[in-house]
């Protein structure tokens, strides 16, 4: 019988997290004023410890043992030869991927949802506010936050907070507290619901309310958190990779293609960042980072200095972005509905480091029946769209005669999401695909807005 599951024992679980801004030059986040941040701007924000992460250049940054614990709790993570979709695609092409699924919440989002819960921990901070699209962020801090006695608010986008009431549920069992955005618990809330009270949410706009409610604490016993985006979330995600090197090594295999849908690039680059420094040391593979058609953020928005959230409240970020005020479709996957795409992976993808890919809605659920109906798992509706990917590689390597090795990261389970299998299944389901006007509505944003040097890092 041939071997599924490759497993790694708690001892082999990774110590240290790899930090790439040890190995590629970035454009500085700006200020109002159009210089770089200073770090203590953010204090109001963010704990020191975690600010020190995030402008780190070191490339190894160790593994708390105290998160090392919690770690264990679902970690390592199988690494799986997708057997069984390999023989129903007829394909010569070795599909692996990273199961994500099997973490308490249902995601990859715990593997920095715990550090940052730590680190807030040791730095005396008794609350912490964030945002969350689908709900997998919201649930894995609320779990983070319980396994550390901090409280959690979690301003959750309205679309996804009406299509999905159990994640509500699931962080009210670990003590979140959940509420729908845009509220009127904030002046960003108020703002949005007044410029369209019928508004689906953007998670934009759910940023700008839980930095607004966490600087506005005046005990100053309260952060904010970010579930994607930002330097020291896509470090912490990096087990993923690290451990993938790990499992494939014991097969003696390495990928050709590397694969993982992307919203605001955490569980994408967790996969791809441990192998893009060995891409730039001189390896060739394909890395594909897939977005949905309707927030095609890095197929089709300009790579721009951009704020993070609708009101402003961040600085302005280096990144693939379609303007801090749009509000993409109601589409299922909550998780890719991001105006913005992460500053390490806008830049790689700048460079074509990276080849950004985008799939509808219609077709990433065709290949998520498709895998479930192969593998078992029910996939999220993010992971969807990696599978769509996943499979037409799979056919190109038929059609090429090629036996490639691909590795895709499967982001999270679909078990509170069958409501949008079901829009599937009855024809109620619909592609939204953005018009080239408005397009054009986006990239007039940034007339006036500073430009991202082109920088090489290879």
């Amino acid at each position: 019988m041939q071997t599924r599951k490759i497993l790694l024992s708690e001892d082999e679980m990774p110590r240290q997290w790899y930090n790439i801004l040890a190995d590629i030059k970035m454009n500085p986040p700006l200020g109002p004023d159009g210089k770089p941040v200073n770090p203590e701007a953010l204090a109001a924000v963010f704990p020191m410890n975690l600010i020190e992460q995030e402008v780190s250049t070191e490339r190894w940054i160790d593994i708390p043992e105290e998160v090392l614990k919690v770690y264990s709790i679902w970690r390592p993570s199988p690494l799986v030869r997708a057997l069984s979709l390999e023989k129903a695609l007829d394909t010569p092409a070795k599909i692996y991927f990273k199961n994500e699924s099997l973490s308490p919440p249902g995601s990859h989002k715990p593997n920095t949802a715990v550090p940052q819960a730590y680190y807030n921990k040791v730095f005396g901070i008794k609350k912490i506010t964030t945002e969350t699209g689908a709900g997998q962020w919201g649930s894995a801090l609320s779990f983070a936050c319980a396994q550390y006695g901090i409280e959690c608010k979690v301003f959750m986008v309205r679309i996804s907070f009406d299509q999905k009431p159990y994640r509500k549920s699931m962080m009210a069992v670990w003590g979140g507290n959940c509420i729908a955005s845009p509220s009127n618990e904030t002046k960003a809330g108020r703002d949005a619901l007044e410029k369209d009270p019928n508004t689906p949410g953007s998670l934009g706009i759910a940023i700008s309310e839980a930095i607004e409610a966490a600087i506005s604490d005046e005990t100053g016993q309260t952060r904010y958190s970010l579930g994607s985006v930002l330097n020291h979330v896509l470090m912490h995600q990096t087990v993923i990779g690290l451990e993938a090197k790990k499992q494939l090594e014991k097969v003696g295999e390495y990928p050709d293609v590397i694969i993982g849908c992307a919203g605001g690039g955490s569980n994408f680059s967790g996969l791809s960042l441990p192998f893009v420094y060995d891409k730039l040391n001189g390896k060739q593979i394909d890395i594909y980072p897939v977005e949905p058609s309707a927030c095609p953020t890095i197929t089709r928005a300009p790579f721009v200095y951009d704020h993070g959230d609708t009101a402003g409240y961040t600085p302005l970020l280096p990144m693939h972005s379609l303007g801090h005020g749009f509000v993409p479709a109601p589409i299922h996957a909550g998780g890719l509905r991001y105006h913005g795409m992460a500053p390490i992976v806008s830049q790689l993808v700048s460079e074509g480091i990276m080849e950004a890919k985008a799939v509808t809605q219609l077709e990433a659920y065709k290949a998520g029946i498709i895998v479930a109906r192969t593998e078992g798992i029910i996939p999220a509706p993010e992971t969807n769209h990696a599978l769509a990917c996943v499979i037409d590689e799979a056919k190109k390597a038929k059609e090429e005669g090629k036996e490639k090795v691909i590795l895709f990261n499967w982001s999270g389970h679909g078990l509170l999401d069958l409501a949008a299998y079901d829009n599937y299944f009855s024809g109620k389901m619909k592609d939204f695909i953005l018009t080239d006007e408005e397009m054009l509505k986006s990239e007039e944003i940034f007339a006036n807005y500073p430009k991202p040097a082109l920088l090489k890092n290879r």
